[in-house]
């Protein structure tokens, strides 16, 4: 039986500081083997966070998704086309800013460059064959607004991703992702979660997204709407059969992408971020330490992390001299208050 407690109180913020710190955590670390990180930095457990506490572009553009969301639910329910236009601005804006010097994903760029055209419509500008964890780096926000319904929640979350990462795969683990966010939020316990996650892939499979994905699905080689979006739910469906197998039996020693993945693609990133999470549930900083000690993408194998268990747990996970001082404190806790009211 899942069995869950109360909602997790200012589960927003605590979601988002987690995500920040665990992006600072990995900057550092992307691209380096687990020993080279261990030889540079001592044991992983005691990881710090780095002086000053900056972030990549997976904190820059769930900021972006945030405040994209804002505006549109601003104006009213959130719905497609309320949505689709403030995001494509503030990815736009994001492409174009002299901060976005964090070494940025090319899809990304390429898409958003794509985006900057207004005469063409979103679905011309996504990237149709990537399925990069810039998907769902960012989508935590979707998880953590109040008073969605699902179907605005799962139809936002691949919305976001759609504009950029147009791989079926892509979908279906932002809607995930979100998904989690949004049960940990709610008081589900860690140790039911992906079950939970199992049973919403499955039940989602032959869903696909119409009123807020248009004819997306035409730009790639599958014969029908089905066919294209039950591709994305079979590979999410796999790693997360493959992620409830490590979560009952992984060591902690145990770099997390051997057994996951890397996190480079978006279903990988959600299994490997989850399984930091799953191995320290009531540990958040010791999840950060292991998520950014991994030998593959581990800026955003532990913003995940940081995302799930500041969901869980709220702010109070985070020491609050790292808080204090992780870039763009005060956007972050600005909608983490606005959400959490």
């Amino acid at each position: 039986m899942i069995t869950t407690r109360t909602a997790t109180r200012q589960a927003a913020t605590g979601s988002l500081i987690g995500l920040a710190l665990g992006d600072a955590m990995g900057l550092p670390t992307e691209f380096i083997d687990v020993p080279r990180i261990t030889s540079r930095y001592g044991p992983w457990r005691g990881l710090p966070l780095p002086e000053p506490a900056r972030v990549t572009d997976d904190t820059q553009m769930t900021l972006a998704v945030g405040r994209a969301v804002r505006t549109a639910m601003d104006r009213g329910l959130l719905a497609p086309q309320r949505l689709a236009r403030p995001l494509r601005e503030e990815f736009v804006e994001w492409a174009r800013s002299p901060e976005n010097n964090r070494a940025p994903g090319r899809t990304c760029l390429v898409a958003c460059g794509l985006l900057a055209d207004e005469g063409r419509v979103w679905q011309d500008a996504s990237q149709i064959h990537s399925k990069g964890c810039g998907a769902n780096m960012r989508v935590a926000p979707l998880g953590l607004v109040p008073r969605l319904s699902e179907e605005q929640r799962a139809g936002a979350a691949q919305l976001q991703a759609a504009l950029t990462h147009g791989h079926p795969t892509a979908l279906a683990a932002a809607d995930l992702t979100a998904h989690a966010v949004h049960l940990l939020a709610q008081g589900a316990e860690p140790l039911g979660l992906v079950g939970l996650l199992r049973s919403y892939a499955y039940e989602n499979r032959s869903r696909y997204h119409e009123k807020w994905l248009g004819d997306l699905w035409t730009r790639s080689q599958d014969p029908s709407a089905l066919h294209f979006i039950q591709r994305g739910w079979d590979e999410c469906a796999a790693v997360l059969e493959r992620l409830e197998g490590a979560a009952r039996t992984a060591g902690p020693e145990t770099d997390p992408c051997l057994l996951t993945g890397e996190g480079w693609i978006a279903e990988e990133a959600l299994a490997t971020g989850l399984l930091c999470f799953l191995l320290f549930p009531e540990e958040p900083v010791t999840a950060l330490r292991r998520a950014a000690c991994t030998s593959g993408d581990s800026d955003s194998v532990a913003c995940l992390a940081g995302a799930f268990a500041g969901a869980h747990l709220g702010p109070d996970a985070w020491p609050r001299e790292w808080a204090e001082r992780v870039e763009y404190r005060s956007e972050l806790l600005t909608l983490g208050a606005l959400w959490d009211a």
